[in-house]
């Protein structure tokens, strides 16, 4: 059983060399943040890939201080957030106008959609204890990781460097919603090996997500991770890591009877983990293989009134074996790596207040075999070809290609084009149905397929930094639900024509050791269309913001350190199903404020100040669904 992404090996490098790596990042640490490991299937510097990356250090997390990943990834080019609700509801992300499921999630290295949940990311479940720091890759990425990244890739883990001695750190927040938080982590390290764990739980009462005189919706949140190695010869290191989520969320649902969203008494509850291992080898400077395996679980229990009503299960087992060539070519340096995976995927469904009538056990296989090949020319250019084949044991097979270039014009500026395929295989609903057994499977479907490229500028003059890119992306074989009046019965299948995503992406920042404090900024326009209609008319696609924007500041003086945030949504077409036929409506535009200040009583204790929504905007991501507004946060943090 082996994991799906390789972390990436100790870098030795003197500290002065990382002033040289081109800061294209959205958020940026000294050091080994700036190593992307799901840009290529090898860790590299950001400096040296094409794609749009954005890393997210844990310097900046910190001086943010959010305990959410939802709250961080507003913050970040072509993400579109939309929650149903307040903090442990449904969340989704849509990368570039890509669908839900076309985001493909690694906690730990780990592959960690939900194949329970319709192969979604379970984003609302990934809170401050399930990453030291958080890794974006825009645009398609089948070529290298398969199935559901035609979005992107976000990634979150924990440092790849390890404490020599040990190192136990806790903090503790408690404000408004009855919310309270804490954290542990410990480290441990030598020469040869090196372990972190964390341990993390909130809970908040919430709010009424329906109305505002009704039940509230609170949710509890317990996680853990870990991540260790150890060498067990000079040229032979043990890699494991892992995680586990038990979560509970309130929610208001559907009205049994009128089937419009009313204050009801849902709740789920929800369990994910998984764990990893693989032995590295690197029997030589230009050889380097790993082998290993993961497995995942998850359980999706949902409940009315305290009554169960359904459940989903699944498990996924993966296993990858990879090997790496470095040469000199024609005076130029290469490198070429080969992986070759199997994944089995069991799932299982039980409608508890249909007497189980619709119960199902479903299992589906998949191998992939990649080939990468990089080619690091003169003046720092490069390129960077994949291709891999997918196949899978119920539906049609896929191949996927992807090319990137990177060429300097000047001494600061650089030329960036890539051009990408994704595929996304249909979920276990989309095949075999969901219950109460209204909706029908389709076992005929095909993956849904999408072809993309970007092209880009980036800049680095002196403290100043950016990029701007434009990208164009079709996707084929969308699967779409079909309704039958006369039966009442649903079903999906594989659209007829294109959707269009389109845009542009712009980023600029300020970093340097001379001020105190780091600054950065993007704005994001996406023309995202569903396919052509009769008439040549095209419906823009729905929770997808054709502008939007962020702002965030970072900075230490003296004994104080602090954050600052602004995210700007702007409106977006929704659909309200409790009118039928099921009518669009407009979402206005809305900006969340958040700011942190922090206060070190010594080198050991620190307190914070923390807000949310300070402006208390009044907004919907999900027609008819509440949120948050304005909220205040004390905090403790403890160090050695």
């Amino acid at each position: 059983m082996f994991q799906d992404l390789p972390p990436p090996p100790a870098v030795e490098q003197p500290a002065e060399d990382y002033e040289e790596v081109l800061p294209i990042l959205l958020m940026l640490e000294p050091g080994p943040a700036q190593i992307v490991i799901t840009a290529s299937r090898e860790p590299i510097y950001a400096s040296s890939s094409s794609k749009s990356t954005t890393v997210i250090s844990s310097e900046t997390i910190e001086k943010l201080g959010p305990t959410r990943s939802v709250d961080i990834l507003r913050l970040t080019p072509s993400l579109a957030v939309a929650e149903t609700g307040p903090a442990g509801t449904q969340a989704q992300i849509r990368i570039r106008g890509a669908e839900a499921n076309h985001s493909l999630l690694f906690i730990e290295g780990i592959k960690a959609n939900d194949p329970a949940a319709g192969n979604e990311a379970r984003f609302e479940l990934i809170g401050e204890g399930s990453y030291d720091f958080i890794e974006i890759v825009r645009g398609p990425q089948s070529s290298l990781w398969g199935s559901e990244a035609i979005g992107g890739l976000i990634t979150s883990r924990s440092h790849d460097r390890y404490t020599h001695g040990t190192r136990l750190a806790t903090k503790a927040e408690a404000g408004s919603f009855g919310t309270l938080s804490g954290l542990a982590k410990l480290e441990l390290g030598d020469r040869r090996t090196g372990l972190t764990m964390t341990l993390a739980g909130q809970r908040s009462d919430g709010i009424d997500s329906f109305g505002s005189d009704g039940e509230k919706d609170g949710y509890r949140n317990l996680s853990a991770r870990f991540s260790g190695s150890v060498e067990l010869s000079d040229h032979i290191q043990l890699e494991t890591s892992g995680f586990a989520i038990d979560a509970n969320s309130e929610f208001d649902g559907f009205d049994p009877f009128t089937f419009q969203r009313a204050d009801t008494q849902d709740e789920s509850d929800q369990r994910i983990g998984a764990i990893r291992a693989g032995l590295s080898i690197d029997p030589s400077h230009d050889w380097g293989f790993w082998i290993g395996g993961s497995a995942l679980g998850s359980s999706n229990i949902n409940l009315l009134d305290d009554t169960e009503t359904n459940r989903t299960s699944a498990e996924r087992y993966t296993a990858l074996g990879m090997a790496s060539h470095h040469f000199e070519l024609f005076g130029a340096s290469q490198s070429l790596n080969l992986a070759i995976d199997h994944e089995r995927e069991d799932f299982r469904a039980d409608d508890i207040a249909f007497g189980g009538f619709t119960r199902q056990d479903q299992h589906r296989d998949r191998s992939g075999a990649a080939l990468e090949w990089r080619i690091d020319l003169p003046r720092d250019a490069n390129v960077q070809l994949a291709l891999r084949h997918d196949d899978f044991s119920d539906f049609a097979d896929a191949t996927s290609f992807s090319a990137g270039l990177m060429v300097p014009l000047a001494d600061n500026l650089d030329l960036t084009a890539n051009y990408g395929e994704g595929i996304a295989q249909p979920s276990f609903y989309d095949l075999y149905g969901f219950f109460p057994g209204s909706f029908v499977g389709n076992p005929a479907l095909k993956p849904e397929s999408s072809k993309g490229y970007d092209i880009g500028l980036r800049f680095d003059v002196d403290d100043f930094y950016g990029s701007l890119v434009w990208f164009e992306q079709d996707l084929d074989d969308e699967i779409v639900d079909i309704f039958d009046p006369t039966t009442f019965l649903s079903t999906t299948a594989n659209g007829e024509g294109k959707s269009r995503r389109r845009g542009l992406e712009l980023v600029a920042g300020y970093g340097s050791s001379r001020l105190p404090f780091d600054l950065s900024f993007n704005y994001s326009y996406l023309d995202a269309e569903g396919p052509q209609a009769p008439d040549g008319s095209r419906l823009r696609e729905t929770r997808r913001p054709k502008h939007r924007a962020a702002l965030h500041l970072t900075g230490k003086s003296g004994d104080l350190d602090y954050g600052a945030s602004l995210a700007i949504v702007g409106a977006r077409f929704d659909d309200d199903f409790d009118r039928f036929p099921a009518e669009r409506v407009k979402l206005d535009a809305y900006a969340l404020a958040s700011a942190r200040i922090g206060y070190e009583l010594n080198d050991k204790i620190e307190l914070s100040l923390r807000g949310t929504n300070l402006f208390d905007a009044d907004y919907q991501d999900v027609v008819g669904y509440e949120t948050q507004g304005r909220a205040i946060f004390l905090g403790i943090s403890l160090a050695p």
